[in-house]
């Protein structure tokens, strides 16, 4: 809802464009016949939890990777922190963490940190002072000098999650970062994720889980590469009239809703 140029944040308050995180512009990308990303127009503001709600092949990660400047819009423009995407620039200043670990499973936790804290031209003092506190805050200390080939999936997630956050990034883009995690651990990240955004880091989840959507300052959501909506989970719920964000996403859709089965 609203425009490229003016929308609102969670609070209804207008954001100018010099001052938001992300400005998509008709932002299209496509591959052949297939346009993964249709004509997207919103804002998202600075340090907020901003939601992509979407099945899979919506085009939630092809738009991630056009905000992280690893895919160039095919229409359209993209800015992130003012600055047209693809800017190595704005590189320096996000975090990304996508569906995949893309790391080294044959190096420890610590050389894995140790190596992109180098990519990421991190002072060295400052880098073991990093290590050691991210692997703290994320339940890993006693983990950091093993390889990560022994690491459950929960474990590499969150690695994942700490060399995304290691040259302290003012964007952090998390590509389905709670897959495959079970309940308590999803929660425990999300707490993560809260705190970070009341530290001033802004955040781009995608996800397919209701409840982590609900959990968002902010919600697109999309279908088939196109933006049916954005806006806070409770307004998407107050503009299709559906008392959860299931049925509003779903009426959103197109889709029908399930019929309630009468009480026994």
């Amino acid at each position: 809802m609203g425009d490229a140029a003016h929308e609102a944040d969670g609070e209804g308050r207008p954001i100018e464009r010099a001052h938001a995180a992300i400005v998509a512009e008709d932002v299209s990308r496509i591959f052949g016949p297939l346009r993964a990303v249709d004509r997207i127009s919103l804002v998202i503001p600075r340090g907020v939890v901003y939601g992509v709600l979407g099945p899979s092949g919506s085009g939630k990660t092809t738009f991630l990777r056009m905000v992280v400047g690893a895919l160039r819009p095919s229409e359209g423009r993209l800015f992130v922190f003012g600055r047209e995407m693809p800017d190595r620039r704005v590189a320096a200043r996000i975090g990304y963490m996508p569906q995949a670990p893309a790391l080294y499973p044959d190096l420890t936790l610590r050389e894995n940190l140790r190596f992109f804290g180098a990519v990421y031209a991190v002072g060295r003092r400052e880098l073991e002072q990093r290590i050691e506190d991210l692997a703290t805050q994320l339940d890993l200390l006693a983990w950091l000098d093993h390889q990560l080939y022994r690491f459950s999936t929960g474990m590499l997630q969150r690695a994942s999650l700490a060399v995304a956050l290691l040259h302290q990034p003012e964007l952090l883009v998390l590509d389905e970062p709670t897959v495959g995690l079970d309940p308590l651990l999803r929660r425990a990240l999300w707490q993560h994720f809260r705190a970070l955004a009341a530290r001033g880091t802004t955040l781009l989840i995608s996800t397919h889980i209701m409840d982590e959507a609900d959990r968002c300052d902010l919600l697109g959501i999309l279908r088939d590469g196109r933006l049916l909506a954005s806006d806070t989970p409770a307004a998407l719920r107050v503009l299709t009239g559906q008392r959860t964000l299931e049925d509003a996403f779903l009426t959103l859709a197109g889709q029908p809703l399930l019929p309630v089965e009468p009480a026994r």
